[in-house]
């Protein structure tokens, strides 16, 4: 895939893999997403991948997609995970918001109030890619 086909599939697709990592094992989780200036933003809540991530902040991440006639994209980036403050954590939603209502799921990504579960903190993080990566075989 050409940087400008990475650069379209990216802003297309709204859910992405984060993989990190704990020792010799790897944790990958699905997360929704939003990519703006070379970084995937994520709203999450703490738990093991924040927990993991905090520690490794060198992490993986994946997007994809299959088409019904066989063929399918993927997108590979390495990059750095940055936890962000609340200026940061207020452009994280405004993007999701955003990217929700371009894919029909308007109303329906994390709020400030609310969207954590019990007892756990929100998160607002940034993916700032290193290296991009993009394969497309085409089939049909």
């Amino acid at each position: 895939m050409t940087d400008a086909d990475v650069e379209e599939f990216l802003l297309a697709t709204r859910v992405g893999r984060v993989g990190c990592r704990d020792g010799q094992d790897t944790y990958v989780v699905p997360v929704i997403y939003a990519w703006h200036e070379g970084c995937a933003y994520a709203y999450t809540t703490e738990g093991k991948k924040v927990d993991l991530m905090r520690r490794h902040p060198r992490v993986c991440f994946e997007v994809d997609e299959y088409r019904p006639e066989g063929g399918w994209r993927s997108v590979i980036l390495q990059g750095v995970y940055e936890e962000l403050d609340e200026e940061g954590a207020a452009l994280t939603l405004e993007l999701l918001r955003a990217r929700m209502a371009t894919t029909g799921a308007a109303g329906r990504g994390p709020t400030r109030e609310g969207g954590a579960a019990p007892g756990r903190a929100p998160v607002a993080f940034r993916v700032r890619a290193e290296t991009l990566s993009g394969r497309r075989v085409e089939r049909g």
